[in-house]
């Protein structure tokens, strides 16, 4: 291609291909030319010349050949004044090319399609021919069609501006002009002309309607009060009948009446009878009742007075153990007495014998001291050191063992404190991972599609509704959102582990489509979003049943719904979801991944968060993070739970602050003693070596000096010890004896006791089983009078109210038979019993309703009749008539009024998209309006109101960038207001179709600068844009750029 112009995309290559673009035009005495032929380029086509050459002629031309109306043209009233002066007739030929899909009906006009209208004084006609010019239509319809196939209207200043358009378009500086020029270029005009006239005409039809069911309302207010008068004639009948057969019911209630009361009496009869067999029971039951508690009281009796007997014995046997026990009781205190005297007496003897030892000791002791004094002294005072030296040692022993004791201690409180530290650590990791699951929890309660990608997933979704047009089919996501689980959220947490990050993807139907959901994706910053492609025609996988794991527990694909087919479908093909298998627990799973080898099995997920599978012949078991659930139906449940999950961390953390502070504390008192202890021990140390070098001096200077120790007489002394000796062995002696009978008097003393106490025990029994019994036989005399009393009381029952009961009763039961055969007879005369049976069941009716509804029916009967002259069939008749009238009127209208609502519903829809395209378009216009002028350093923006039917162009010039002033285009010089006019007509045109676009005089009011950027800026647009391009312009054309695809054409110079 050449420099100028940017590179076609696809779509203009495509565009290209088509047809509808002019490839000759010849023109016969129209206006000014006698004989004029052009050939047209495919792309952009410049024709120059000066005025009066006839350049404007071919833009007539060609709007005159396309069905234009002469006053369309803004060049002539009527069609023969196209002829030129002095000729009758003037011919228009077109010729159009017809190739590629777009063509039209191209297997009848070939590959270019020729038009030619023929102009008279008189007539004028239209010819389409095909390329060998052989005639094939002559209809004004067959170019209508053509017209609207290819989507020519020249009638549109974007197809075809023409000169005067084109003054008229550059130099108006009116809103409402604006608005009318944008309102027609796009179509809107025409659509909403369309509409408008639409309704119009719904309006009349929907009147004609009403006005043709207003005719038919006098019949049908007549039928109604026909209707309304059968109806009670009706009525009345249905009283006449009905108040026969109150009266032959009235007759038979009598009889039903008695019925009804001798049954009543039966079944008191039978009532009163039944009581007599009842009453006889009780009174059989209180005699047998009697006659027991008389036998228990003679039994009861005989064991009193035996119990009586065996009392009177046992308490004098008591009585007789009680003195054997005192007595054996006296005899042991006096034998204590004597053993205490003789012991005091022993003791004496021996304090005695003791004093005298003493005497004898401290005799020796006297002695000795004066002999060895000063060499006890010495060995005393070294003997001292050497004890206080074995001290000293002992206690720093002592003092070392604790040393290393609280060193140990020391240790072990600092290995606790930190294990302490790393336990908050921990509980405080759990509460922040509960705590953000909460949060995430309650965001997702409000919205539950950000359970599924976060929070971009939402500026994702509204991404993708504002580009939804661009997708081929719209795209399916995220696809947790579209499952739900079958039954309850057992399965939740096994089945979003099973299914991972594939819950947060998206589905999309082809490859263009994932690279415009990868876009939107960038857009919303959503990175690294799952995008799964899969044809959504595809129905719903039938997955046969050997393909699947034989066993009894549920598979991800069982207990997941998804009302898309495609969601299941993408989950079996991407996930094997049919082939995961869910267990209760660990156990479970290990049977059915390991245990069972079932074919077709992929993997098992367990409750309790393990995931089992092999991995080739291995047998793998992964334990899985257990996180907050997002398939549940409900979040309330696990925001309760895991709050008290947090509450639970929460007091561990102060649990353990708490015994870190105690921990803390405890080990300073520890540093403290052991510095303490350090010191002490360095203290005694000292101490030790002192004593060391003291005693050794001792030992070095010890003189040993001994003399004979002089012993003195002590036999007197010894004497009186060996007598005091030998009476203490005699009255031990004594003692020892009388210890004895000691121990014998109580022993006796204890086993009297004993047996006192069992006889007592064993008394107690007796006298509590006398007492027991004496209780037992007043109760049974009491209940022996209670029964006696019932007897006769049952008794008396029976004789003065049972039994003269059934026989009242069964004398009103004859006298009520008797009743009932009078009440038959009269019955019968009125009509047979089976007549009143064929009516259906008795409702229970009494004698006094039923006369007094006969009363009623006969009261309203005479009222019927007296309102009534005609007869029930001839209001039937009449009825029937005008039914049949009226009832082909009232079809044809409903069918009308149902026509007419269809029509207004269907209006309704397309003025609403007729409004949302006008919207679209308006903000459509500015975007493009600013883009073309943003090519000569302009900013600008378009304000379209509907409303006031109004567009005003405001635009920003380059000197104003400083400023944020914005100015209309009313203060602007003429080439920059005719450029910026320009830049709104290429807006339009991009909003707009057709296979060629022509415009004439476009350039005027412009400068050599904006002619300039004008016309690159309508090149570069035309090449890019399409379609072929028709300028028709007197200046000069030099300045425009060379390039294959620009034709320039010069107009000869007209005739002077």
């Amino acid at each position: 291609m050449a420099k100028s112009g940017a590179r076609p995309s696809d779509s203009f290559i495509k565009q290209r291909t088509g047809s509808g673009s002019i490839l000759r035009i010849k023109l016969e005495n129209f206006m000014c030319h006698s004989n004029l032929q052009i050939e047209f380029g495919e792309w952009v086509n410049f024709i120059t010349g000066q005025n009066g050459s006839g350049k404007s002629a071919i833009l007539t031309a060609l709007c005159v050949a396309f069905g234009c109306r002469a006053k369309g043209t803004q060049r002539a009233a009527t069609l023969k004044d196209f002829i030129k002066t002095g000729c009758s007739y003037a011919v228009v030929h077109v010729e159009i090319k017809n190739q590629g899909e777009d063509a039209f009906k191209p297997e009848v006009y070939g590959d270019i399609i020729i038009i030619e209208r023929r102009i008279t004084d008189s007539t004028s006609s239209t010819v389409l021919k095909d390329r060998q010019g052989k005639k094939i239509s002559s209809r004004r319809e067959e170019l209508r069609e053509l017209v609207e196939h290819f989507n020519i209207d020249v009638e549109n200043p974007c197809v075809v501006m023409s000169q005067d358009k084109s003054r008229e378009f550059l130099h108006s500086g009116n809103d409402k002009d604006k608005f009318k020029f944008f309102f027609k270029a796009t179509l809107l005009q025409q659509v909403n002309d369309l509409l408008q006239s639409i309704y119009e005409n719904l309006k009349a039809a929907t009147a004609i309607v009403d006005e043709m069911e207003d005719l038919i309302k006098p019949i049908e207010k007549e039928i109604t009060e026909l209707r309304r008068k059968i109806k009670s004639m009706e009525q009345v009948e249905e009283i006449a009948q009905k108040l026969q057969q109150l009266k032959k019911k009235l007759a038979w209630s009598w009889v039903y009446d008695v019925d009804r009361q001798l049954q009543e009496q039966t079944e008191k009869v039978v009532k009163l009878k039944d009581r007599i067999p009842t009453c006889q029971a009780k009174i059989d039951w209180e005699l047998g009742k009697v006659e027991a508690l008389r036998d228990r009281l003679n039994k009861k009796k005989a064991q009193v007075a035996c119990l009586m007997d065996e009392s009177t014995a046992m308490k004098r046997e008591i009585e007789s153990f009680r003195q054997s026990a005192k007595t054996a009781a006296r005899e042991k205190i006096a034998l204590q007495e004597e053993f205490t005297h003789k012991c005091n007496y022993v003791h004496k003897i021996k304090d005695r014998v003791g004093k005298l030892e003493r005497q004898v000791e401290d005799i020796n002791e006297q002695t000795m001291r004066n002999t060895q004094a000063e060499q006890s002294e010495i060995e005393e005072k070294l003997k001292y050191l050497e004890q206080e030296v074995a001290k000293v040692e002992n206690l720093l022993y002592r003092l070392k063992e604790e040393e290393n004791s609280l060193m140990e201690k020391v240790s072990a409180g600092r290995r606790e404190l930190e294990h302490i530290e790393d336990m908050i650590r921990d509980h405080q990791k759990k509460q922040r991972f509960i705590n953000s699951n909460i949060n995430d929890l309650k965001k997702h309660q409000t919205n539950k599609v950000t359970a599924f990608g976060g929070d971009k997933v939402i500026p994702l979704l509204r991404v993708i509704e504002r580009y939804h047009n661009r997708f081929r089919k719209p795209p399916i996501g995220p696809i947790g959102s579209h499952v739900t689980l079958v039954n309850g959220n057992k399965w939740a947490s096994a089945v979003e582990q099973a299914l991972g990050n594939i819950l947060n993807a998206f589905i999309v139907t082809d490859h263009k489509d994932s690279l415009t959901l990868r876009g939107c994706a960038n857009e919303a910053g959503y990175r690294n979003l799952k995008i799964i492609i899969y044809d959504f025609s595809r129905p719903r996988l039938n997955i046969p049943r050997h393909m699947v794991p034989q066993t009894e527990h549920p598979t991800i694909l069982s207990v997941l719904h998804s009302d898309n087919p495609t969601v299941l479908n993408v989950l079996v093909d991407v996930n094997s979801a049919e082939r995961q298998v869910l267990a209760e627990n660990y156990e479970v799973g290990q049977a059915v991944a390991f245990g069972q080898r079932l074919s077709n099995l992929k993997e098992v997920f367990t409750l309790d968060g393990f995931r089992m599978f092999f991995r080739g012949s291995v047998q793998t078991t992964l334990p899985l993070s257990r996180r907050a659930t997002r398939l549940c139906a409900s979040f309330d449940d696990q925001i309760k739970d895991l709050e008290l999950d947090a509450s639970k961390e929460q007091r561990e953390i102060s649990q353990c602050m708490s015994r870190k502070r105690e921990a803390e504390g405890s080990l300073e008192e520890l540093e403290m003693k052991m510095r303490s202890l350090k010191k002490r021990r360095s203290q005694e140390e000292n101490g030790l070596t002192k004593m060391e070098f003291e005693m050794q001096d001792l030992k070095n200077t010890v003189a040993a000096e001994t003399e004979a120790l002089h012993s003195s007489s002590v036999n007197e002394l010894q004497l009186d010890i060996m007598k005091g000796r030998e009476e203490i062995e005699e009255k031990e002696a004594l003692l020892e004896k009388l210890q004895n009978s000691l121990e014998e008097a109580e022993l006796k003393a204890n086993k009297l006791k004993a047996s006192f106490e069992n006889l007592c025990d064993s008394a107690k029994g007796e006298i509590d089983a006398f007492e027991e019994a004496e209780n037992e036989l007043k109760k049974i005399e009491k209940d022996l009078q209670s029964a006696e009393a019932e007897k006769i009381h049952y008794e008396n029952i029976m004789k003065n109210k049972v039994l003269p009961d059934i026989k009242e009763a069964e004398a009103n039961y004859e006298e009520l038979q008797n009743k009932r055969k009078e009440s038959d007879q009269k019955a019968s005369e009125i009509c047979p019993e089976s007549e009143i049976q064929s009516l259906g069941p008795w409702d229970g009716s009494t004698p006094e309703q039923l006369s007094a509804q006969i009363n009623k029916m006969n009261q309203r009967l005479h009222r019927e009749n007296q309102q009534f002259s005609d007869s029930i069939e001839d209001l039937r008749m009449m009825y029937e008539k005008l039914e049949r009238k009226i009832a082909k009127k009232r079809k044809a209208n409903q069918d009308s009024r149902d026509k007419l609502t269809a029509c207004k519903a269907a209006l309704d829809s397309r003025w609403d998209k007729f409004q949302r395209n006008a919207t679209l378009l308006r903000r459509q216009l500015t975007w493009q309006f600013n883009a073309h002028l943003g090519k000569k350093g302009i900013s600008g923006q378009i304000k379209v109101s509907y409303e006031h039917k109004t567009l005003s162009i405001e635009v920003k010039m380059p000197q104003d960038a400083t400023s944020n002033s914005v100015r209309d285009t009313k203060g602007l010089s003429g080439g920059e207001r005719s450029f910026s006019t320009l830049c709104f007509a290429l807006a339009l045109h991009e909003m707009t179709e057709a296979p060629f676009r022509a415009m004439d005089e476009f350039d005027v009011f412009m400068d050599a600068v904006s002619r300039k950027i004008s016309l690159d800026a309508l090149v570069d647009f035309a090449i890019a844009q399409g379609s072929q391009w028709m300028f028709i312009t007197p200046h000069d054309i030099n300045m425009v750029k060379s390039h294959e695809r620009i034709k320039k054409q010069q107009m000869a110079a007209p005739r002077s």
